[in-house]
């Protein structure tokens, strides 16, 4: 991930000024189906959250670290509402996620799958396996991947869960017919 070094730097990063690139191995790395980018920043204004007004930065909330927004490409929606991610049932799925910060460590989880591998703090050289939650630290990234197993909205949020209704929430649209035995009717 990359960030301007403008002073004052925090208030730069916390506008937006970061993002990621993908340097892969001379091989390349192994082929899945989708990818998809994201990152997570944390955001820092004088108005209470969802005013319909310019919002002016509070130095003093970015000092404390007390966020007003978390959100996921720049934008409270941005990937809930006007650019949802999309995949197929059967399909691998690779999201790279970084998360800008300037400040808050991200638990990057997707609720109604599991990952089936993560390259913890983006190194190729170390795979984890069947992992729920991974944690990246505010400068870096991680890289998941898993394989869609049954259609359904697949929410991407921070696991530090109220996050979400200050913006970090993200959909995952998985379209097509479920795999056989994913999911057994109740018996109720």
């Amino acid at each position: 991930m990359y960030h301007c070094a403008t002073p004052l730097v925090p208030q730069h990063i916390a506008a937006g000024m970061y993002g990621m690139i993908l340097v892969e191995p001379e091989q390349g790395l192994p082929k899945v189906d989708r990818e998809f980018y994201v990152m997570q920043g944390d955001m820092y204004t004088q108005r209470p959250i969802g005013a319909k007004v310019h919002q002016d930065v509070d130095l003093q909330r970015m000092s404390d670290e007390l966020p007003t927004y978390y959100v996921f490409n720049g934008a409270v929606g941005a990937l809930s509402k006007t650019h949802k991610m999309q995949a197929k049932v059967g399909e691998t799925v690779r999201i790279y996620f970084g998360v800008g910060g300037p400040n808050k460590i991200a638990s990057f989880h997707i609720i109604g799958e599991v990952f089936d591998k993560v390259y913890s703090e983006a190194a190729l050289n170390t795979i984890k396996h069947s992992v729920q939650t991974t944690v990246v630290a505010p400068g870096g990234a991680t890289i998941v991947e898993l394989k869609m197993d049954h259609p359904g909205s697949y929410l991407l949020v921070d696991h530090a869960l109220s996050r979400t209704g200050k913006g970090a929430v993200g959909v995952l649209e998985v379209t097509g017919e479920g795999v056989p035995g994913v999911y057994k009717p109740s018996a109720l």
